[in-house]
């Protein structure tokens, strides 16, 4: 450093300068001397480190480095090292001048470490590009990221700490020293983060939560797919593709439906109730029975009893017991309903579409006064949402017609007039 002030005063002497006019030429000298330098080690680094490094990740079979060493993290850095070489010379040019060089030393302390802090928050940003966008997050990268999310605000606060200080003229740790006694103070200010933190943790300990589930919150009418958790938010795209912003807390101490298990499973499930008139469920006669064999909708086996239903009426002749009402044809005959339900459990088996290896039935719910509930109940292996809902239209319009082949009729309420 003293050879720059010596060779700034031999060009003053060699210009043959004296006077009162020396300490004002030295000192404006030195002023163009130090931004002439730190000009200099921002060039130098933008031009010949930043390239040099960025070729040096490029060859490596790794790709870490590439993320976190990218050239946005490397520029942010190299703004911190102007202003490091403005700090080193300070004492010398201006060491006339105390308050003035006091006055430079702090602002350019707070521009380092406003720089500094810059640089980590963007290399701590870097990590995301770790993250593959399209995938779930794992509760490891869940983890790291509430983790990343800490380390912002503590950075930022100490950052804080650290500027204020530098504008009192007081250490750092006599501040951090006093903050004891506003612990409560803090508490109030970080409420939501502390709160956001622990459901963070809650979420992703629990595994109730990752960044790309399908989820639905119905108290913020929520319904799509999480696209970020923060320290304070969840964000969800809607499939309308409105964003919702969704407090951690919301989700830990209400309730909210996450669909990441049907998403794994073999099969979306489809539930669909249809309401039958009571008056149209009758017995077989013979023309159905004869209309539903021309149109294969039944066969001759349909129309006989189970095989555990004749043993056990076997049995009961054997043993002697009164079954007169049995002996009637007609007290033992199928209805249409019956036979409507056994072709539909056969055409949802037959479907492609259909996962037989989940529960499938056609079932009755309890009697309505707006008729008999038959519920259709069966997973869809295309778990994708519109694939998924024009099978289930197809499958659906499919029942809805052929019970009118069964002499079944769909209640339905007329409007009045």
């Amino acid at each position: 450093m003293e050879e720059i002030r010596r060779f700034v005063d031999e060009m003053i002497t060699w210009a043959g300068i004296t006077g009162d006019y020396v300490p004002m030429l030295r000192h404006i000298l030195l002023t163009i001397t130090a931004i002439l330098l730190s000009m200099l080690s921002d060039f130098l680094c933008r031009k010949i480190v930043v390239p040099l490094i960025s070729k040096i990740t490029e060859k490596t079979e790794a790709s870490w480095d590439d993320v976190l060493l990218n050239k946005k993290v490397l520029t942010s850095a190299c703004h911190i090292v102007p202003a490091v070489v403005i700090w080193s010379l300070m004492p010398l040019i201006y060491l006339e001048y105390p308050i003035f060089k006091e006055i430079l030393e702090r602002a350019t302390g707070i521009y380092i470490v406003v720089m500094s802090v810059r640089t980590v928050l963007v290399f701590i940003g870097s990590f995301k590009g770790l993250e593959n966008s399209g995938e779930r997050r794992s509760s490891a990268q869940q983890y790291f990221h509430t983790f990343c999310g800490v380390l912002r605000v503590l950075m930022l606060f100490v950052a804080g700490v650290v500027v204020v200080a530098i504008l009192l003229g007081k250490s750092p740790m006599t501040l951090f020293a006093g903050l004891g006694a506003t612990s409560a103070v803090l508490m109030l200010v970080f409420k939501d983060t502390i709160l956001g933190l622990a459901a963070g943790v809650r979420l992703t300990s629990n595994d109730m939560l990752h960044k790309g589930d399908w989820i639905t919150v119905k108290s913020v009418d929520a319904n799509g797919i999480v696209e970020d958790m923060s320290l304070t938010t969840v964000k969800v795209r809607n499939f309308d593709n409105t964003i919702v912003t969704i407090s951690p807390a919301t989700l830990v101490n209400g309730s909210f439906q996450n669909w990441i298990g049907m998403q794994k499973s073999g099969g979306r499930r489809a539930k669909r109730i249809v309401y039958f008139d009571f008056r149209s469920i009758r017995l077989v006669d013979e023309t159905l029975k004869q209309t539903l064999l021309a149109k294969h909708f039944a066969t001759e086996d349909s129309f006989k009893l189970k095989e555990s239903l004749q043993k056990a009426i076997e049995k009961d002749i054997q043993e002697g017991k009164d079954i007169e009402d049995l002996k009637n044809p007609a007290a033992l005959a199928p209805t249409n309903l019956q036979l409507y339900r056994r072709f539909m459990e056969k055409y949802l088996r037959q479907r492609p579409e259909v996962n037989t290896e989940l529960t499938l039935m056609v079932r009755h719910m309890e009697a309505t006064q707006c008729g008999l509930p038959i519920e259709f109940y069966f997973f869809i292996k295309d778990k994708v949402w519109v694939n998924y809902e024009h099978i289930l239209a197809d499958i659906m319009e499919h029942a809805y017609a052929l019970a009118n082949e069964f002499g079944l009729k769909i209640y339905e309420q007329y409007p009045e007039q």
